[in-house]
């Protein structure tokens, strides 16, 4: 739990205590005048502080610098309900984590030093310490060494610590999302939020409120004032996926957001100054999205500032062995016991199927094989739901059989064609393993040998 002192002239009493239940729980310590802060400041662990203006005639300047002479290293959130916009970069500049220049409730105030705490403790979200750049590269995150991926992470390198806004292009699929947390990995914004909004995946009217927030009693069920999106992602990074889909208004909306830096919630004609860098993606061409009048053209331009392409997996076939090998051991680690890996046969399938769905498909075709494979620690060709077309046939023309000048594996390639000359008998026998034994002319103790031995899920 974090402790926030709260220095507040309305507070009775010298130190109270008022916690802020769910998943991050505040322990809030209030006083009543500088003086109490400060004698509060020297006994307790503080995580943040928050300053509601106005303190005796004190401006929030001289109580930002009397609160830095005790030593205070924490974030510091000042709120002026009645205060000026115009304040909010003197302030800001001077050391505060953020100045809220409108009536807030003490809940939504709570989610601000919460999110300031993150930011000052590198914690994520849930409260896990964030994977920073020296603890975990972010090149880690992008599997292949193939060229194209060469090339994308050469760009992530050039751009991840600079401002700039990133568009991501590629197919459904190809790690777009991955790619953006590359980049907040290896910016100087890693300590604080990624924040990552679908924008295909909320009504229009939703998405405005969940992106820029509002205040009470806005519209029809916004019973509570709530902070958006963009402020939650203050001084770290926001991810618009599918940015194609946001309905016209809205992206006029977002393009002065990205030319002024500031937002304006919903019900509210006070805007909010905002520290937060934008990454951008679509699997659409937004080129011409733009031509049919669907996406702003200056929006467009505006996102482009930096270009980075997802490639499609069928243009890097070569990445495929360390993509497979890769997430055979991301299911080993939440299934040890289940650890798998992929028959010579299955990966010479991998590499003539063209992957439509890219890497998300591969993933969840070898998460689907490993389930349903049962104790089988090999998985074949027969164990991944593949189209037809690039399966190999039941049996094959045994005429055309040759041994190649490179050698052949003999155990391997009968037991492949034993084992699946079972499976195929128990799945067109419903199961039935006694006319499974009659479809191979073997008596049924026979067949459950086989089983056991070829590791047959039966």
């Amino acid at each position: 739990m974090n402790t926030v002192l709260w220095i507040d002239e309305s507070a009775t009493g010298t130190q109270h205590v008022f916690v802020k239940e769910g998943p991050e729980k505040l322990q809030v310590l209030f006083a009543a005048t500088l003086e109490e802060a400060f004698d509060s400041l020297k006994a307790n662990p503080i995580d943040a502080v928050l300053v509601h203006l106005p303190i005796g005639r004190c401006s929030g300047a001289d109580v930002l610098r009397q609160i830095h002479d005790q030593g205070c290293k924490v974030p510091i959130v000042i709120y002026e309900p009645a205060g000026a916009v115009s304040r909010a970069l003197d302030l800001t500049q001077r050391g505060a984590f953020q100045y809220v220049s409108h009536p807030v409730k003490p809940e939504e105030l709570c989610d601000l030093l919460a999110v300031a705490i993150r930011h000052h403790s590198g914690k994520s979200n849930d409260g896990k310490p964030n994977v920073t750049p020296q603890k975990l590269s972010w090149r880690d995150s992008f599997v292949g060494s193939s060229s194209s991926m060469s090339e994308v992470a050469e760009i992530v390198e050039l751009v991840g610590n600079r401002r700039s806004t990133v568009l991501i292009t590629g197919e459904t699929g190809t790690g777009k999302e991955v790619a953006a947390r590359a980049l907040h990995m290896s910016s100087n914004r890693s300590g604080s939020r990624m924040v990552a909004v679908n924008c295909a995946a909320l009504p229009d009217h939703l998405l405005e409120a969940e992106l820029f927030g509002h205040t009470k009693g806005a519209f029809t069920g916004a019973v509570n004032a709530r902070v958006g999106l963009f402020e939650q992602a203050h001084r770290g990074t926001i991810f618009l996926d599918e940015i194609g889909e946001m309905p016209l208004p809205l992206q006029s909306k977002l393009l002065r957001v990205l030319q002024e830096r500031e937002i304006q919630r919903i019900g509210s004609s006070e805007p909010v100054p905002i520290d937060v860098r934008v990454i951008a993606a679509s699997n659409v061409s937004l080129l011409d999205a733009v031509a049919n009048r669907r996406f702003r053209e200056d929006l467009y331009y505006r996102l482009n500032v930096v270009a980075l392409r997802m490639p499609a997996l069928r243009e890097r076939p070569s990445d495929i062995p360390e993509l497979v090998a890769h997430f055979l051991n991301k299911i080993a680690e939440h299934e040890p016991a289940w650890r798998k890996h992929v028959s010579s046969q299955a990966m010479d399938l991998f590499l003539k199927y063209s992957w439509p769905g890219n890497v998300r498909q591969l993933e969840h075709a070898l998460e689907s094989a490993a389930a349903l494979s049962g104790a089988r620690s090999v998985l074949y060709p027969g164990d991944f739901d593949l189209p037809t077309e690039v399966r190999p046939s039941e049996f094959g023309s045994l005429s055309s059989l040759d041994v190649p000048e490179s050698g052949i594996n003999f155990e391997e390639l009968m037991t492949g064609i034993e084992r699946r000359l079972l499976e195929r008998a128990l799945a067109k026998s419903g199961g039935n393993k006694a006319r499974a034994a009659s479809m191979l002319r073997m008596k049924r103790t026979t067949l459950l040998s086989k089983f056991k031995s070829l590791e047959v899920c039966a």
